[in-house]
């Protein structure tokens, strides 16, 4: 198969690409998004497949590492579009980046289901650049059931796709979730951040399945859920800050978590035995 070439703004594919890239309604109602650069469309061929639409910049073909993504692509069958010098860049929010994207279907996983293994509750959380931290601090730490709010940013908009770094293609995301139905039906406990709370986190036995839940970046965790929560935790620290950014809590819960069932598979794989005498 071989690729289109689009040289005039006037084209009605063209027009529809920019309107998916300047339109969180419009990716919204397509159930589209775009991976933009390298890294997210090597990401979703290897963890997810082909894309719907690759798109590329004529003079990016010279990139070795895009032109293998381009060509892969067009062997697979793929729908690709080669786009004249001076188009790219309205589809682009990166400065001086490869021009290189994908459009994708937006996964839509269905209603989100009850907390048995760990998870990432989102209340509220707006910063894109957070969200997507806080995802791919999610993936990197083995977690990959994530619950987004209403008000939390929307998980595939083109920051949260660039903070988040590929970590979108590990995790499954439920977004606009009752997150006070999820906690009342977990089976799992649920723990949330608070500068607040009297327990500290290393103080908790989190070598098993968890709940987290990080709130908005000013208000935290809404009353009503934190009600709901198995504890609040503090996350404890020395110099002179109230707080932690709520990525960096987030990093920090998962982590912790993580050494923590780390110690206790090596306690349980330890052969005891008795000196000879």
């Amino acid at each position: 198969m071989s690729a289109k070439t689009i040289s005039s703004r006037d084209n009605a594919q063209y027009k529809a690409l920019r309107l998916l890239a300047s339109s969180t309604q419009a990716r919204r109602k397509a159930g589209q998004c775009l991976l933009d650069g390298i890294h997210l469309c090597q990401a979703y061929l290897e963890q997810v497949g082909l894309p719907e639409v690759c798109v590329v910049g004529a003079a990016a073909r010279a990139n070795p590492e895009v032109d293998a993504i381009v060509t892969r692509c067009l062997d697979a069958g793929a729908s690709c579009m080669v786009l004249a010098d001076g188009l790219f860049g309205q589809l682009s929010q990166v400065e001086h980046g490869i021009e290189l994207l994908f459009v994708i279907a937006t996964p839509m996983p269905g209603p989100a289901p009850v907390l048995t293994r760990s998870a990432v509750l989102l209340d509220n959380v707006q910063d894109p650049g957070n969200v997507g931290s806080i995802l791919r601090s999610a993936a990197a730490a083995g977690i990959d059931i994530v619950c987004c709010g209403p008000g939390t940013a929307f998980a595939w908009s083109s920051k949260v796709l660039r903070a988040g770094m590929g970590a979108h293609f590990a995790l499954t995301i439920h977004e606009n979730v009752d997150l006070a139905a999820s906690l009342r039906s977990a089976k799992i406990p649920a723990f949330a951040t608070s500068s607040h709370a009297s327990a500290g986190l290393y103080e908790l036995q989190l070598d098993g399945e968890v709940a987290w839940l990080f709130g908005h970046e000013g208000r935290g965790v809404s009353d009503e859920l934190m009600g709901l929560t198995t504890a609040s935790i503090a996350i404890p620290h020395l110099g002179p800050v109230e707080s932690l950014n709520v990525a960096a809590s987030a990093a920090v819960c998962f982590f912790e978590q993580v050494r923590q069932k780390l110690a206790h598979q090596t306690d349980q794989n330890i052969e005891y035995r008795l000196p000879r005498l």
